[in-house]
């Protein structure tokens, strides 16, 4: 695992695309979060990403990283022996006793029903070797290999045919909460920590078809290393948004991994003609970090 990780090229967000055919200089990274920012606003990536200017740390922000890891430490700690012989009550008990006590403990409680129940299912289903995530928070890396194009455009220029200079190979990363492997083929597992809404459906599906991308590009040792076999396909995906108690999981869509494939694209067009464009939405843009930044966003036009 080691030797192939050392053997990528350097990667980075600040990323020059003139330099690309020397072999000295770091090639592209892109990350679930930074595609989706980007996909938000690209002046926001561009402040974040490019720049790597602070920003302040949200309530919503540190309630996700607390309750991720009270998540990955509870299937961590879970014991499947012990659970076997307990009741219905008493795997309730057994789960909420993983939990910590804390100021979000009410999601907690509300994730350990439900992980309960999952297991009272799986029991039933003589399907218990299927409870437990085959990965838990695991790190993937993979290299993959962007085509020129053309590509379809959408609303952002006009939905004009766009290419991009040339190929390019770029770096993927990302850390996926869960995979579970269910009647011979894998399903990632997004865990979120907000309030579920049906508008989020689609950055959801855009998310999880990134995550497919990885790991059907990461190398053998990789998969290996986060506990997955080679050529097992990628067959559903699901999320969960305990504090909406929302679950939901589909069969993947080849649709939306073509889609992810054309927004990197569209990424790379933008570092090639250096833009980085605004998305003004008067809710949201009030909230940015880097609002006082935004030329865009001092606009007179603007006002409110």
């Amino acid at each position: 695992y080691d030797i192939i990780i050392k053997a990528m090229h350097e990667y980075t967000y600040d990323w020059k695309p003139e330099n690309y055919d020397d072999p000295s200089q770091p090639i592209l990274k892109i990350t679930k979060s930074s595609l989706g920012s980007f996909d938000w606003c690209p002046k926001k990536y561009n402040f974040s990403y490019v720049q790597r200017l602070p920003q302040d740390q949200t309530e919503a922000m540190r309630k996700g990283t607390v309750l991720h890891v009270h998540r990955e430490n509870f299937f961590d700690e879970f014991d499947i022996k012990k659970a076997e012989d307990m009741t219905a009550d008493e795997v309730t008990d057994y789960c909420t006793s993983l939990m910590p006590i804390d100021e979000y403990f009410d999601i907690s409680v509300t994730v350990a029903s439900f992980e309960a129940q999952r297991f009272i299912d799986a029991k039933a289903e003589d399907k218990v070797e299927e409870y437990l995530p085959v990965c838990n928070e695991g790190m993937f890396d993979a290299e993959i290999l962007i085509p020129r194009g053309p590509y379809k455009g959408g609303a952002w220029n006009n939905k004009e045919e766009f290419s991009l200079k040339r190929d390019y190979k770029i770096h993927i990363q990302g850390i996926i909460d869960r995979i579970f492997q269910e009647n011979g083929g894998y399903i990632p597992f997004e865990y979120k920590t907000g309030a579920w809404k049906d508008y989020k459906a689609t950055a959801m599906r855009k998310e999880m078809a990134f995550y497919q991308l990885l790991i059907e590009n990461a190398e053998d040792e990789v998969l290996i290393k986060n506990g997955l076999e080679p050529n097992v396909p990628v067959t559903h995906w699901g999320w969960y948004y305990p504090a909406s108690n929302y679950v939901f999981t589909e069969q993947v869509k080849l649709s939306n991994l073509k889609g992810i494939m054309k927004n990197i694209a569209k990424l790379i067009w933008h570092y090639e003609h250096e833009v980085y464009p605004t998305k003004f939405f008067m809710k949201t843009c009030s909230h940015c970090s880097y609002f006082g930044l935004c030329d865009a966003a001092q606009e007179d036009s603007w006002a409110w």
